[in-house]
């Protein structure tokens, strides 16, 4: 389904509409360019290179959820520092310019070029990848033109996750697909110079929304949780998907690179997951293997509905030991969470640092938390300045991991407009380091990357 289908009242007034289309969840509608935005404070100088973020943006102005609207991409050029430009551009993609176009044809055939690409954008191996997890990739310029649909020179045969994992080692790209037929998951891995060199079959029982997955120097890791494909849903429009009490929660693990393999899996209690903040290797006192996996963790999703979102995510920690196949579960925090991440050079390395949005409350903040001390630092926006997800940039010459900028959009109530902020992430009760005032609204959307030059 495309967001391009006519809602069911088009002239509903705004009390009317469904949340992802009001307030600031609601599309703009112009394509803008600006130049040397005004500064408030100073945006650090090491920081050179572009700031972009992706989010749902039905350019007909009607999608019939959150998830399902247009690609838009808000992008700055920061350099010496200076805000050199803002601009807000659509993903050219089939779904937006073909809007008849059908991803699932009537003889059951699925074209993977059909798809919105309003999830995720990542760079690897020199290229920028807009994403959305039910299509493939497409490539994108720093200066935000759509280049097209990227499959890996043919190879990928699958959809590609909106959360590929960049080995800060190795530099490889780990990432899966999948689907409503079999298999339903694929993983995939693609060298450090943008081939793709491996894809295996995972079995799972059903097919189920993997939104993310993890790893690990030595392992991926895969969540297959309660959320299925419903077939009924599916034919009526909106999210197929819905909570399913009888699915059962596990994780699975399996050793990058293994070839014609299939995961360990762990019984988990259920629950549902969109973003795990990371995951690493472990030794226990007993020089047991061990994974330690902290999420973003729903108790339930979906249960009355995929319109539904109850925001009641909280930090959890699941420890599963590779030896014994013990799972030790664990809340780390309970205060509503979501969009959480880590420096990129630590996914998936040992981390004592995390970052998430708690913007569910009044106090609108990112959270800063110490997962050595299990202390938590808050930077509070106050009611009226909502941020987004943070993406940590590390400050150079650094000596602590926590050593370096927080960079988010912040939607201000007070003037329905937007601004770019950068936080010191070393002293989260400081004023912010830097404001850009951007020149329209930006809709709350998913998330987004530093691009460093």
């Amino acid at each position: 389904m495309t967001s391009t289908e006519n809602p069911p009242q088009a002239d509903q007034t705004e009390a009317k509409k469904p949340f992802h289309l009001r307030g600031n969840y609601a599309p703009v509608f112009d394509e803008v360019t600006a130049h040397d935005l005004e500064v408030v404070g100073s945006l650090p100088p090491e920081l050179n290179g572009h700031y972009v973020r992706n989010g749902a943006n039905p350019k007909s102005g009607w999608s019939p959820h959150w998830f399902a609207g247009d690609g838009m991409i808000h992008g700055l050029r920061l350099s010496g520092g200076n805000a050199e430009w803002y601009r807000n551009r659509w993903v050219q993609t089939r779904a937006l310019n073909e809007p008849d176009a059908k991803m699932i044809g009537d003889d059951g055939t699925v074209d993977r070029t059909i798809g919105v690409s309003n999830t995720h954008i990542v760079r690897h191996a020199d290229k920028l990848l807009a994403l959305v997890e039910s299509s493939f990739p497409c490539e994108l310029s720093t200066e935000l033109d759509t280049i097209g649909v990227h499959d890996f020179g043919g190879e990928l045969d699958t959809a590609m996750t909106a959360h590929p994992k960049i080995c800060p080692i190795t530099g490889e790209m780990h990432f899966f697909g999948y689907g409503f037929f079999e298999p339903y998951l694929t993983y995939h891995r693609v060298d450090a110079s943008g081939q793709l060199v491996q894809s295996e079959a995972i079995d799972v029982p059903g097919p189920t929304m993997i939104h993310d997955f993890s790893i690990t120097e030595t392992q991926v890791i895969f969540m297959d949780l309660p959320v299925v494909f419903d077939l009924d849903l599916a034919m009526k429009g909106g999210m197929p998907y819905r909570w399913d009490d009888d699915y059962g929660a596990r994780v699975g693990v399996m050793e990058r690179g293994a070839v014609n393999t299939q995961p360990t899996w762990f019984d988990v209690d259920p629950c549902y997951v969109f973003h795990p903040m990371n995951s690493f290797d472990a030794t226990n006192d007993r020089g047991e293997r061990e994974v330690v996996i902290d999420t973003a963790r729903y108790p339930e999703l979906w249960k009355q509905g995929s319109t539904n979102f109850n925001n009641d995510a909280e930090l959890y920690r699941w420890t599963l030991n590779l030896d014994t196949g013990a799972v030790a579960e664990a809340g780390l925090d309970d205060r509503q969470i979501e969009f959480p991440r880590v420096a990129e050079h630590l996914v998936g390395l040992p981390n004592r640092y995390g970052y998430a949005d708690s913007s569910f409350q009044e106090q609108n903040a990112i959270v800063k938390y110490d997962l050595e001390t299990g202390e938590a630092a808050e930077h509070r926006f106050g009611n009226d300045r909502i941020p987004g997800e943070a993406v940590f940039v590390p400050a150079e010459g650094g000596v602590n991991e926590d050593d370096g900028w927080l960079l988010t959009i912040v939607y201000d109530k007070t003037r329905d407009s937007s601004d770019f902020v950068v936080l010191d992430a070393s002293d989260m009760s400081a004023d912010a380091v830097a404001t850009v005032a951007l020149p329209q609204r930006v809709p709350f959307g998913f998330h987004g990357s530093w691009l460093d030059d």
